[in-house]
């Protein structure tokens, strides 16, 4: 990522963040002069013990001197959480692990282990993806293509999460809370943003996106980071209904840098049994139809 981009993208954050603090929570009064919301820039400079000119020029994208010691400072001003803190030390600093391995050199996506295919496959009852630092899906199981689409259908270079979620109707329609849903994985799409500084495709991506979509520059502008939010999710599926699942992902640790999202049912709410019934070959009612998918699916060629 250029040097102009990650401090562009350093200030829309502390910019957003700041305007998310409520002046009553800090000790200071709400005030009937404020025209914006959240704090002004010379109160967090206040907070952080540095100069208002110094932070308003860090707000600006200006190519600054900045230490660690004053960014934690900052970073406890605006009451970051540790995935925060981390993102904004990535762009004020320039410090992230840089462009790395491309993903999308092989043209079906990065090599599975065999130990990773395995889990996939045991997974039955808990539909689960896998994906790489740009959220190219390279991996998924049977209850996966039953839950969401069926991903052998799609191109590897189509098959981005992030764009599927606003582009495939069958995904707009499945959460609930769609906008709940997407803020989740844009939350730890910002995290590879911030920790792959140097690879200008998440900046291409963010422009195409945001010019496609006007939803998803109003989702990212809310700056949400988290490396691995847990969140319950209400699906209305098509062909099952009413579903609840438990999402947890998390990095998966090796060489390659994948993540791992499962969807676990939430205990007592049916949604299991109604799992199953829709992966049964024969299906037993109009609204459960046979299934075609094979038992796990991986990315052409692996």
């Amino acid at each position: 990522m250029p040097d102009t981009h990650r401090l562009e993208a350093l200030g829309a954050f502390l910019r957003s963040k700041r305007a998310s603090i409520k002046p009553q929570s800090v000790g200071l009064p709400a005030g009937a002069r404020r025209r914006t919301p959240g704090l002004r820039r010379e109160e967090i400079a206040q907070l952080a013990g540095v100069s208002a000119t110094w932070y308003t020029w860090l707000e600006q994208g200006r190519d600054i001197n900045v230490s660690a010691q004053v960014l934690d400072a900052i970073a406890g001003a605006l009451r970051l959480t540790k995935d925060e803190r981390d993102y904004m030390a990535a762009l004020a600093l320039g410090n992230g692990q840089g462009i790395g391995a491309d993903p999308a050199a092989a043209e079906d996506g990065p090599e599975i282990a065999p130990s990773l295919r395995r889990v996939l496959r045991e997974l039955r009852s808990c539909p689960t993806i896998l994906s790489d630092r740009r959220c190219h899906i390279v991996g998924w199981n049977r209850a996966a293509a039953h839950v969401f689409v069926d991903f052998d259908r799609i191109p590897f270079a189509e098959r981005n999460l992030i764009r599927l979620l606003f582009t495939r109707k069958e995904l707009r329609s499945l959460a609930v809370n769609w906008e709940h849903f997407v803020e989740g994985f844009l939350a730890i799409f910002r995290t590879y943003y911030g920790q792959y500084v140097g690879d200008e495709w998440y900046d291409r991506f963010i422009r195409e996106m945001s010019g496609l979509h006007p939803e998803f520059q109003t989702l990212w502008q809310r700056s949400r980071v988290s490396r691995a939010p847990e969140v319950t999710v209400e699906f209305r599926h098509s062909r099952a209904g009413k579903m609840l699942f438990e999402l947890t992902s998390f990095q998966v640790h090796g060489s390659t840098d994948l993540r791992c999202s499962v969807y676990s049912p939430v205990e007592g709410s049916g949604t299991e049994s109604k799992l199953i019934r829709l992966m049964e070959p024969d299906g037993d009612s109009e609204k459960m139809q046979p299934a075609r998918e094979s038992e796990m699916n991986f990315t052409p060629g692996h």
